[in-house]
């Protein structure tokens, strides 16, 4: 279906805070997790632990906290709106690995960039199997 316009999201700030949060907790590697929707507007963050080895360049969600936090998503009425994670060292544009791998269509991509010093940089994508297609984010 062709877009006209850019695509654009609204997130609140409370969540942008514990993703921000989140990612700078990193430690040098790349964090991880899913941000939930309730009537398609995101509501909340289930953080999963990065088990990928190296865990710097790359992230896969550990299995069973990935199985509980969408057990935890469809028992509250949630849907997946994202998945997020973080780029301690390069900047917040998915890498051919993150498109290759993305393995959840109707969900979006959000990439928080830690590249830059005292900036945090923050993209959402559309993935499609050969590239990824950037939506605007408008804050709350």
């Amino acid at each position: 279906m062709p877009h006209n316009k850019t695509e654009q999201i609204s997130l609140p700030r409370t969540l942008i805070n514990q993703l921000l949060t989140h990612a700078q907790s990193g430690d040098g590697d790349e964090v991880c997790g899913f941000i939930a929707s309730l009537n398609g507007k995101p509501v909340k963050t289930y953080p999963v632990s990065n088990i990928a080895i190296p865990a710097d360049k790359r992230f896969e969600m550990e299995p069973n906290a990935q199985i509980n936090a969408i057990q935890i998503m469809r028992e509250q009425g949630e849907e997946i709106f994202a998945i997020y994670h973080s780029h301690p060292t390069s900047a917040a544009a998915p890498s051919q690995i993150d498109i290759d791998e993305f393995s959840y269509p109707e969900a979006l991509s959000l990439i928080i960039s830690l590249n830059t010093r005292g900036v945090l940089e923050m993209r959402i994508y559309r993935m499609m199997s050969d590239r990824a297609i950037e939506v605007a984010i408008a804050v709350e």
